[in-house]
C-alpha cells in the first residue's frame, strides 16, 4: 500500500504521511490478507463493503485531491498563516487574549499524553484527568458562589442554551413558556438561544432589564416568564445590581441565568452571592487563547437544588475498594441513553482540553495571582477612562460599574481608521460608539496606541508612553496599588474564593510541570497503548498536522476581526470545505457545530427549515431505529421532532418492513430518519439504499449519522447511499484530538437542496441565503483545530485516505479472525466480514459470574484501555482497532484477549475461584 505512485520521481518528497500514519508493513498486511483468506485488498474491500455502494479507487480523481508530504504541508501551512495579521483585538464579547504559560501550553495542550486520551469512563486510568477536571469544577463553583458545577461545556452560547433548556424542565407551570433576555446580553449567545428555543415552543425575548443600573422585570411579561438571562458584566461593558430582579423571578417560580467572566469573578460579587440560579460563560480567559472562536471550555455551575437536571458530566470523590480517596465521572446526565426520545439534551462531548488548560491557569496563578491579573486589567480600563474624558470623549460607563470594558461616544468611523493603522481593532457598536475591552496582554505601548487613536479621530494631543505611566502614578494606580483596587460595597467581592490546597501549592514552574507529570502518569492515551473504543475512532494524531495550532497566526485570532484580516484562515476554511464535501459527495458544508451532537442537531434543524420553507411546517416526524446512537432521539426532540421508533432486526440491522410501515403510517407528517451507517453493530448494512429510499418515497428527508464515518471515507459515501444530510466527526474519522473528553468537531454536509439553509452568525455572515440561527456561539465554532482536520486530508490526499479506511477495515477483521474461536462474535456481513469494529458478546462468560466489566477491567492490567463496553448490548465489548496501529499492537490485544478468555476458562473448570479470581479482582495495582 506504500508503493511509489506511478507519477512519483527521484524529486518525490520522502517523507510521506501515509507511511507513518497507517500502522501495519506491507508484509504484515499480506500476512493479515492471507489469514482472513484474500489474494488482494481490492477483493476484500468487494467482500466487505456492500457492492451498491462500493466507491472504486478509480472513481475519483485522484489529482484532485493530492497528497503533500509532512514538509510539504509545514511549508503550505506557514503560507496560509502568513496571510493571517494577528492585530491587537480589544473587540472583547465574551473572547479576550490571555498569557498562556509555556509550562502549560508545552506540557498539556502540545502534549500528546494529555490531548490524545479518552472521556474518563474509566476511572482507574483516568485519575490525573479526573483530578484535573475537579480542579476545574472547583474553580468554577468557587468564582461563581453556586453549589456546584459540571466538568465543562461547548462555548457560552449553547451553555447559555442548556441553561434555558434547564429552567424549562423547572417550571412547575407549563404555561409558562417565556425566556426573558437582557438586551446587552452577547449577540451570538442570545441567536443560539433562539435557534434552540425553536424545538422547544419556548418564546425567546429581549428586553431592558434596567434603567441607570436598577433592575425589574417588565410587567407585561410576568405571567408566562419560566426563565431570565443576564450577562454579568455586560456586553457594553456595565456592572448591575441584579439581586432585586433575581428576587423578583424566584418569587415567580423561574430561574435567574447570568452569564458571567471568571476573572471578573475574582473582584465583584459572585452570581450565588446575589441570587443567581445557575451561572454560565466560557473560561478563555483563564490561559486558553481565542483561537479564531473556539475551541473555549464553556461552564456551567447551578445552585444544590437543581442539580439533578444539570447538562454534561459532573466529576466526584467516590472511595476505591480499599477505602482511599478516588475520582470518578459520579454523575452523568446523558440522560438520552437512558430517556432517548424523552431527554432535552444531547450533551456527549465537553471541552476537557481546554477545561484543563483553565484548571492549571488557576492552580498555576493561585487566588492572590487571579486577582493581581484581574486588578491589571481593571486599573487599566480606569486608566483608559480617565484619558479618554481628558480627550473629551463620553464614556458611557459609569464610574465603579464596569470591568474591563468601556462604551465610548466618539466618531467611530474615524476612530477605527486610526486604529486600523496601528494594527488594532476594537468593537464595532454604531456611527458614534465604540467599544474597548482590555485584557492582561496589554502593555503601556498598547494602551498608548488605543488612546491616540481617539486622540487622533478627536484631533487632540497624543499622549507618549512615559506621560501615560507617569499620569497612573499620579492617580494611585501603581503595582503596589492593586492588592488593594476594588469596586464600591454594591459590586466588591468579600468573599475567598479558591481556598482549597492545589490553589495554593504549585505556584513556581517547577512545582507546576511536576504537578501536570504526576496526574499525567496516571492517566492511560494513546501515548501508552491502543485505545480500541468501538465508535470512537481513537486514531493517531500526527504531531505534523497538530503543530499548526501552536502558531499565533492561528490561536491569537479574535473570531470577529474583519475577514480581510484572515485570509489564511478563510483559505484554510474554504479548502476544509470543499475537500469534506468531495469525500462525502455533498454539495456543501458547514463548519460551524462544534460537537457531533451539535451536528445533530444542526442538520436536523436544517431540514426543518427546508419543510418550513415549502409550506410543509406539519412535517415534524422521524423515524429512529432502536440500535441508533442516543443522541439521536434527543437531537430530533430539541429540533422539535417527534420521535418514533423502528425496529431492528436479530442481526443487528434496520427493520425495512417496520420501516415502510411506520414511514407510510406518517407519510403525511413525516421529516427525516436518522440512521446511522454502518451501524452501532459493526457490520455494513446491504440495503441501506432501500432504507433510504424507503423515507424518500414518503415525503421524509434521511440525516445519515457520521459517527462511523471511518468505515466510508474513500470506499463510499453519503450521497451513494441517498442520504440528504450527514455529520462528521472530526476528533474521529479526520484525527482531530479527542482532548481527555474534548474537544470536538461536528460539522455537516448537505445536498444542493438544503445548503441555503446551513447555520448563519449575527456578528459574521456564514451559512446559506435562509441561514437558520447559529449552533454554535462562534462563527466556524472551534477554527483553531479545523487546522488539524485540514493537514490531516492535505497530507493523505485521496489515496491515502481511501487506504487508511481499508486498512481500518482489515485490522478489525484480523481481530475479529483471530479471536472468534474464543469469544462470540455478535454480528458479521454476508461474506463474515466486519467493518471498521466488532461487536463481542461476553453473555456465555455469565454463567461462571464473569461480567462484561470484569473483562474491561481484566484487559487494563495488560495495559490497554477497555473497549466501548455494555453498548449497543448490555453484555458487549465494541472493539475499534483504527489502521494507525502497529500490527504488533494488535496482535497484543489478540493476545490478551485470548489470556482472558483462557482465564474465564479455568474459572469454569474451577481451577479459579467464582468469587476471588484474576478477572473479579481485577485491575491490579503495578
Amino acid at each position: 500500500m506504500e508503493t511509489p505512485r506511478a507519477r512519483d520521481s527521484v524529486f518525490t518528497a520522502q517523507d510521506t504521511f501515509l507511511r507513518r500514519h497507517v500502522g501495519p508493513r506491507p508484509e504484515q498486511i499480506e500476512h493479515i490478507l492471507k489469514t482472513l483468506g484474500y489474494s488482494s485488498v481490492d477483493e476484500f474491500v468487494s467482500k466487505t463493503v456492500p457492492e451498491e455502494v462500493l466507491l472504486s479507487e478509480s472513481s475519483f480523481d485522484e489529482s484532485a485531491m493530492p497528497a503533500l508530504s509532512e514538509s510539504e504541508l509545514a511549508r503550505r501551512g506557514r503560507e496560509l498563516a502568513s496571510q493571517n495579521q494577528v492585530f491587537r483585538s480589544y473587540i472583547g464579547m465574551g473572547y479576550s487574549n490571555t498569557e498562556v504559560p509555556p509550562v502549560i501550553m508545552r506540557n498539556v495542550l502540545e502534549n500528546p499524553a494529555w490531548y490524545t486520551s479518552y472521556t474518563p469512563y474509566q476511572a482507574e486510568i483516568s485519575q490525573g484527568r479526573l483530578e484535573s477536571l475537579l480542579n476545574y469544577q472547583t474553580l468554577v463553583k468557587s468564582l461563581t458562589g453556586l453549589d456546584i458545577s459540571n466538568a465543562s461545556l461547548l462555548d457560552e452560547g449553547t451553555a447559555a442554551g442548556e441553561a434555558m433548556i434547564l429552567a424549562l424542565n423547572c417550571v412547575k407551570d407549563k404555561k409558562r413558556n417565556v425566556f426573558l433576555v437582557d438586551e446587552n446580553v452577547l449577540p451570538q449567545t442570545l441567536a443560539v438561544l433562539q435557534g434552540r428555543a425553536m424545538g422547544f415552543g419556548i418564546e425567546v425575548i429581549t428586553s431592558k432589564l434596567h434603567d441607570n443600573g436598577k433592575a425589574a422585570l417588565p410587567l407585561e411579561h410576568k405571567e408566562r416568564i419560566m426563565g431570565v438571562l443576564v450577562q454579568y458584566p455586560d456586553v457594553n461593558g456595565t456592572l448591575v445590581d441584579w439581586a432585586p430582579l433575581a428576587k423578583e423571578v424566584k418569587e415567580l417560580g423561574g430561574l435567574l441565568i447570568a452569564a458571567t467572566d471568571l476573572l471578573a469573578l475574582t473582584m465583584i460579587k459572585s452570581p450565588g452571592e446575589w441570587g443567581a440560579d445557575v451561572a454560565v460563560g466560557n473560561a478563555g480567559r483563564f490561559g486558553v487563547p481565542p483561537g479564531y472562536g473556539g475551541p473555549q471550555a464553556g461552564f456551567f455551575a447551578a445552585s444544590d437544588a437543581i442539580k439533578r437536571r444539570m447538562p454534561g458530566r459532573l466529576i466526584g470523590v467516590s472511595r476505591d475498594a480499599d477505602g482511599r480517596p478516588a475520582y470518578r465521572l459520579s454523575l452523568q446526565t446523558r440522560e438520552q441513553h437512558i430517556r432517548r426520545e424523552k431527554a432535552t439534551s444531547n450533551i456527549c462531548t465537553a471541552q476537557a482540553l481546554l477545561a484543563n488548560m483553565s484548571a492549571m491557569y488557576a492552580v498555576y496563578h493561585g487566588p492572590r495571582g487571579l486577582r493581581r491579573i484581574a486588578a491589571k486589567v481593571h486599573a487599566l480600563t480606569i486608566v483608559l477612562k480617565k484619558q479618554l474624558e481628558q480627550l473629551g470623549a463620553k464614556v458611557v460607563n459609569r464610574d465603579g460599574a464596569f470591568f474591563d470594558t468601556l462604551t465610548i461616544e466618539a466618531p467611530a468611523s474615524k476612530v477605527h481608521k486610526e486604529a486600523a493603522a496601528k494594527r488594532i481593532n476594537l468593537r464595532r457598536i454604531s456611527d458614534d460608539h465604540v467599544g474597548v475591552t482590555l485584557d492582561e496582554t496589554v502593555s503601556v505601548e498598547d494602551m498608548t496606541d488605543v488612546i491616540n487613536s481617539f486622540a487622533r479621530a478627536m484631533s487632540k494631543p497624543e499622549i507618549a508612553a512615559q506621560d501615560l505611566v507617569a499620569s497612573t502614578m499620579e492617580q494611585g494606580l501603581s503595582a503596589e496599588s492593586l492588592d488593594s483596587l476594588s469596586f464600591d460595597a454594591n459590586f466588591a467581592r468579600t468573599s475567598p474564593y479558591l481556598t482549597q490546597p492545589v490553589f495554593n501549592s504549585h505556584h513556581s514552574e517547577t512545582a507546576l510541570l511536576r504537578y501536570i507529570h504526576s496526574l499525567q502518569n496516571k492517566d492511560l492515551s494513546l501515548v501508552h497503548a491502543m485505545i480500541p473504543l468501538g465508535s470512537c475512532t481513537m486514531k493517531l494524531n500526527s504531531t505534523s498536522s497538530m503543530n499548526m495550532l501552536s502558531f499565533p497566526e492561528y490561536h491569537a485570532i479574535h473570531p470577529f476581526v474583519p475577514l480581510d484580516q484572515v485570509q489564511g484562515y478563510q483559505t484554510l476554511i474554504k479548502e476544509l470545505e470543499d475537500d469534506l464535501a468531495k469525500l462525502t459527495g455533498f454539495a456543501a458544508v458547514s463548519l460551524q457545530p462544534n460537537s457531533g451532537a451539535q451536528g445533530e442537531f444542526a442538520g436536523l434543524s436544517v431540514i426543518r427549515a427546508y419543510f418550513d420553507a415549502q409550506g410543509q411546517q406539519h412535517r415534524h416526524v422521524c423515524l429512529i431505529p432502536t440500535s441508533a446512537h442516543g443522541t439521536n432521539p434527543a437531537s430530533a426532540v430539541m429540533a422539535g421532532m417527534k420521535v418514533v421508533s423502528v425496529k431492528t432486526l436479530p442481526d443487528g440491522t434496520i427493520d425495512l418492513d417496520d420501516l415502510r410501515e411506520k414511514a407510510e403510517k406518517h407519510k403525511d407528517v413525516l421529516a427525516a430518519s436518522m440512521i446511522t451507517e454502518p451501524g452501532t453493530t459493526g457490520i455494513y448494512f446491504p440495503k441501506i439504499k432501500e432504507a433510504i429510499s424507503i423515507v424518500h418515497e414518503f415525503g421524509g428527508q434521511v440525516y445519515l449519522d457520521g459517527a462511523n464515518l471511518q468505515a466510508q471515507v474513500g470506499v463510499t459515501n453519503p450521497v451513494v447511499m441517498g442520504a440528504d444530510v450527514t455529520h462528521l466527526n472530526l476528533h474521529k474519522t479526520f484525527s482531530i484530538p479527542h482532548g481527555g473528553g474534548g474537544p470536538g468537531v461536528g460539522p455537516i454536509g448537505v445536498k444542493a437542496h438544503l445548503a441555503p439553509y446551513l447555520p448563519g452568525h449575527p456578528v459574521v455572515k456564514t451559512g446559506g441565503e435562509n441561514a437558520i440561527e447559529p449552533v454554535s456561539a462562534a462563527p466556524w465554532g472551534s477554527a483553531s483545530i479545523l487546522t488539524i482536520a485540514w493537514a490531516y486530508i492535505r497530507m493523505l490526499g485521496w489515496h491515502g485516505i481511501r487506504t487508511s479506511t481499508v486498512m481500518a477495515l482489515l485490522n478489525a477483521n484480523y481481530v475479529k479472525e483471530r479471536i472468534q474461536h474464543k469469544y462470540k462474535v455478535k454480528y458479521v456481513g454476508k461474506h463474515g466480514n466486519v467493518a471498521h469494529e466488532l461487536l463481542v458478546d461476553v453473555a456465555e462468560f455469565q454463567q461462571c459470574g464473569v461480567q462484561v466489566m470484569d473483562v474491561a477491567k481484566r484487559l487494563i492490567d495488560y495495559g490497554f484501555h477497555p473497549p466501548t463496553c455494555s453498548w449497543p448490548i448490555s453484555t458487549g465489548l465494541l472493539i475499534e482497532i483504527t489502521e494507525s496501529e502497529p500490527f504488533e499492537e494488535i496482535e497484543r490485544l489478540v493476545d490478551a484477549l485470548l489470556h482472558i478468555a483462557d482465564e474465564v476458562q479455568e474459572i469454569s473448570e474451577g481451577k479459579q475461584p467464582k468469587d476471588i479470581n484474576l478477572l473479579k479482582m481485577a485491575p491490579h495495582n503495578h
